[in-house]
């Protein structure tokens, strides 16, 4: 008992919780502004934490991961610009609550599910993570491809007013996901004879463009708007009450627990998670509106996210393999420190471990405070006349863009997908399937390929496999699960009236 306090009051002395609320404030920052992910926010400043003492430097940059997964809604909710991919799923119901006049409910929603999310996941870090950890490694190829599939079936949830547009969107995004190099014969696929686009389309230029620059197209189309005394009466007006902290609680907690197992699984993220727990909520949803500005929505996605940060770190510090690409750069940031990965982090290294761990709990909490307190303000962004905020998001995206290879046909690519985006907007088609398919296609024909290599290259003995190992087919009966129930839904709801 006395060890355990031992740790709470390191993570608790003046200058961790210092830097704990400069991460959080950091993160929250890089977040929000598009295209600065979380993996450059701590890359950037990985270097800063050179002369910290190990506990310290941890905290700091388990800070800036925390709040840079929540930072990413505000831009998604207020602009439907979403600063990171995992809050692009957010956007859609967050959005849609500000075009309704409830930005600062969608935003306290945000900060909220996002804490509980986060608990969770520590919860989980500090009590599951062997075992959770020893479950990750039992998803080999076939399961990483099922486990994609998996995530193209709420294509179907998506797309229920009209199927067939969103199938075309998502075999859209899939075809885009193929352009680069075929990762088992090494050869370039619809590159034209490009050697930029070799590398294949990245994702943060897609999704800024299908969403933030198609939105400043759109906008470009109304007259120039200033803000009406009713929205700032009503800003004004905003309060927060207790029964926001738990308005969801079951939802919280599920869509943790699809948050912390997404996370695990080395090579997936709060994108994917955000959108399998989007889909698994619309299920359980009694909100008529759910998908199209329901703050139910806007707690699944932000749990979910939130949670995969646990979730990530859980087979990042135990054995040594991270989670995803920030969780890869904070594994640089360990080994700077001289620690190593493993069992010995939780029994000879447990006096910086554990105040990390417990750090993790004071970053959740002061990204709620921030989040909530800070909601009545970020909201104001939205009595910005619509010109100056174009003009500044269409520059803060550009530069966004560039930063992350900083390669200039990236932001060519940006604009094309903007374009693109614009159009098909005008059409109403959906764009989110587009999305899904980038995300999923790499990391479905990375399965495919390897689970082929395993089998003799023959891809009816690797698709044979997957009927004999029981993730596989867990992961079909929740495929088939999950193509179904929007339809059956859909169906009664009709009944009903």
């Amino acid at each position: 008992m006395n060890e355990i306090l031992s740790y709470v009051l390191t993570a608790f002395s003046p200058v961790n919780l210092l830097f704990a609320l400069l991460g959080t404030i950091v993160g929250i920052t890089v977040g929000a502004l598009p295209g600065f992910t979380p993996t450059m926010g701590i890359a950037v400043l990985i270097p800063i934490t050179y002369t910290m003492n190990a506990t310290t430097a941890l905290v700091f940059l388990g800070a800036i991961y925390c709040g840079s997964m929540f930072g990413g809604s505000i831009s998604a909710i207020l602009i439907n610009t979403p600063g990171t991919s995992a809050a692009a799923a957010t956007a859609m119901d967050g959005h849609a609550l500000t075009l309704k006049g409830q930005a600062h409910g969608a935003l306290v929603e945000a900060s909220v599910a996002s804490f509980w999310g986060g608990i969770v996941s520590v919860l989980a870090l500090i009590f599951l993570a062997p075992p959770l950890a020893r479950f990750a490694f039992q998803f080999g190829p076939q399961e990483r491809f099922m486990m994609a599939l998996f995530g193209l079936t709420i294509i179907a949830s998506l797309s229920t007013k009209d199927v067939l547009k969103g199938l075309m969107m998502g075999c859209a995004g899939l075809l885009a996901a193929c352009i680069g190099m075929d990762p088992m014969l090494g050869q370039s696929r619809f590159t034209f004879g490009s050697t930029f686009l070799m590398g294949g389309i990245t994702m943060i230029p897609a999704v800024i463009g299908l969403f933030s620059v198609s939105q400043i197209f759109i906008t470009l189309k109304d007259p120039v708007q200033l803000a009406d005394k009713d929205m700032i009466a009503q800003f004004k007006a905003a309060r927060l009450h207790w029964k926001d902290l738990v308005r969801y609680p079951v939802t919280y907690l599920r869509s943790a627990v699809i948050g912390i197992v997404v996370g695990i699984i080395p090579g997936t993220g709060g994108d994917v998670a955000s959108y399998v727990s989007h889909n698994v909520g619309r299920v359980f949803s009694k909100e008529e509106d759910f998908g199209s500005g329901a703050r139910e929505g806007v707690a699944c996605c932000e749990s979910a996210n939130n949670a995969v940060t646990g979730g990530t770190l859980i087979p990042t510090l135990t054995l040594g393999v991270p989670g995803n690409a920030t969780t890869a750069v904070l594994l640089s940031g360990l080994t700077i420190q001289g620690l190593t990965p493993g069992y010995g982090l939780f029994t000879s290294e447990k006096q910086i471990t554990y105040p990390f761990i417990c750090a993790l709990f004071i970053a959740n909490l002061l990204m709620l405070l921030i989040g909530m307190f800070g909601a009545k303000h970020f909201a104001k962004v939205t009595l910005t006349p619509k010109n100056i905020l174009s003009a500044f998001v269409l520059s803060l995206s550009i530069m966004g863009t560039y930063a992350v290879r900083g390669n200039l046909n990236d932001v060519a690519v940006m604009l094309i997908f903007g374009v693109v985006g614009y159009l098909l907007k005008l059409y109403k088609y959906n764009v989110v399937p587009i999305v899904l398919g980038l995300i999923l296609g790499p990391i479905a024909e990375a399965g495919l390929s390897q689970a082929m290599l395993l089998n003799g290259n023959s891809l009816s003995a690797a698709l044979l496999s997957m009927t004999t190992r029981p993730i596989c087919i867990v992961l079909f009966l929740l495929m088939a699960a999950s193509v179904c129930a929007p339809f059956i839904l859909e169906a009664r709801r009709a009944g009903k009236k």
